[in-house]
């Protein structure tokens, strides 16, 4: 899988309450979510963010609550991946889950700049910044986990396991 977007770059420990605030959290539609991704940290981000951009942040992004709707709202609102130096755990596992890529990279989170154009290989673990001409690295992911992304998530996966 082939990602190309523009970057929108955060810093360290941006948890759920940020990404999707709690305010909105009893509406479950997804649409609804995605139009209050980032606003507490960004407001502009749900105006400017396009289909296949592609969010970059420090350490320990998606911390804080286990909600799923934290990966979701920024499924939903268009972006194609998240890079960071590192996740949260249960917000990794939430994001595969749904089929949002994320990719582990403290060079790319480190050297990406806001507003960079970049192109990410998910097959190969391959970051390219094309504002720089720079390649940067993550673990590739195990064949399982790539046939849940590539379905759309867990559930999808089963979905299609269980009609074939």
């Amino acid at each position: 899988m082939k990602f190309r977007g523009r970057v929108f770059k955060y810093g360290d420990n941006v948890d759920t309450d940020v990404i999707i605030p709690a305010r909105y959290l009893n509406n479950p539609e997804p649409e609804i979510l995605a139009q209050h991704c980032m606003e507490d940290i960004d407001k502009e981000f749900v105006k400017k963010v396009k289909k296949g951009d592609i969010i970059v942040a420090g350490r320990n992004f998606g911390s804080g609550s286990s909600r799923e709707h934290a990966p979701l709202s920024i499924k939903t609102a268009g972006v194609s991946c998240v890079i960071a130096e590192s996740f949260a755990r249960i917000f990794y596992r939430n994001a595969i889950n749904i089929g949002l890529p994320i990719l582990i990279s403290k060079e790319a989170s480190h050297n990406i700049e806001d507003g960079s154009e970049i192109e990410i290989d998910l097959d190969n673990g391959i970051i390219k910044d094309l504002k720089n001409n720079k390649e940067y690295y993550s673990e590739k992911y195990p064949k399982f986990l790539q046939e849940i992304i590539s379905s759309g998530g867990l559930i999808e996966k089963i979905k299609k396991e269980v009609t074939q």
